[in-house]
């Protein structure tokens, strides 16, 4: 079994006024992987990635790096934060400088890289996001889209072991949403361990290898998402629909109209295996 790149054991967190985000949450992320955490609204999905890099510290529990516990001190916190980089959802929060360039160098700069270094780091992350001809445009002059890619490249820059994305499909058009996709998969590809949070359950059946279910702040269920997914009262207990593609395949199966088989990742690869296994008459509908 390869050991986690990251672990929260028994976390709990609780925000100065008292509220209890976090309850007992225990999350195991493996290197090499593309995880996909969901939860509905209030479940602790933003909470629990803030703690990932160091910005929020447990009131109970600990954070583990390569098996060993976090140091919250000064140096400690600022490895842990070249390691592990945090995309917030709104990019705004993220956003410091005027140029785009400008934007992606701050954290290579922070950590007292030399400029040769810094515009090297500059130069690839932009390219890994597809903004080269953006590097001296106006941030503000920026989509939201790609706003949302600036960040990316700023922390890409940093060069991560962990990319952490908040809710990265969040007001984007399906257009841009596959184009983030694609990013993600390329980072993946490259060796970067993805984590983002979404509310798409279809998503991130169809996208992730590891899927993490979160409910009343507790992270319930982690695994691969082909077994994942079979789990249909796991994912009642967080509140989740089971993926769209998986309840159609299994209406499908009941009703004998396609073998039983492993189930789909998506929507695509479901009318495949309809094209595969049946045929169409205008006058007598799908037959085998």
């Amino acid at each position: 079994m390869v050991r986690p790149l990251i672990e929260l054991e028994r976390v709990a967190h609780r925000y100065p006024g008292g509220h209890e985000a976090l309850r007992d949450c225990s999350l195991a992320i493996r290197p090499g992987q593309r995880h996909a955490l969901l939860g509905t609204n209030g479940a602790g999905k933003t909470t629990l990635l803030q703690h990932l890099n160091g910005l929020l510290r447990p009131t109970q529990g600990r954070l583990l790096w390569h098996g060993q516990a976090v140091d919250y001190r000064r140096a400690g916190l600022l490895e842990l934060r070249q390691r592990v980089g945090l995309v917030f959802q709104n990019p705004e929060r993220q956003l410091f400088c005027a140029q785009v360039d400008e934007d992606v160098s701050f954290g290579p700069l922070n950590l007292g890289l030399d400029e040769a270094t810094v515009r090297v780091r500059v130069a690839q992350a932009l390219a890994a996001v597809g903004l080269q001809a953006h590097a001296r445009s106006a941030v503000h002059h920026l989509s939201f889209g790609q706003k949302k890619r600036v960040c990316i490249a700023g922390v890409l820059a940093m060069a991560p072991e962990l990319l952490v994305l908040d809710e990265p499909m969040a007001g984007l058009d399906p257009e841009a949403q596959a184009s983030l996709s694609a990013l993600l998969d390329g980072l993946a590809e490259q060796g970067v361990t993805v984590l983002l949070s979404t509310h798409d359950v279809d998503f991130a059946y169809r996208w992730a290898d590891e899927l993490h279910l979160m409910a009343a702040g507790r992270c319930i269920a982690s695994g691969p998402a082909p077994w994942l997914a079979q789990q249909a009262q796991t994912w009642r207990e967080a509140g989740l629909p089971v993926p769209s593609v998986l309840a159609l395949h299994q209406i499908l199966v009941a009703r004998g109209v396609l073998p039983l088989q492993p189930a789909p990742r998506g929507l695509d690869a479901l009318l495949e295996g309809l094209r595969g296994d049946l045929a169409f008459s205008p006058t007598k509908g799908l037959h085998t």
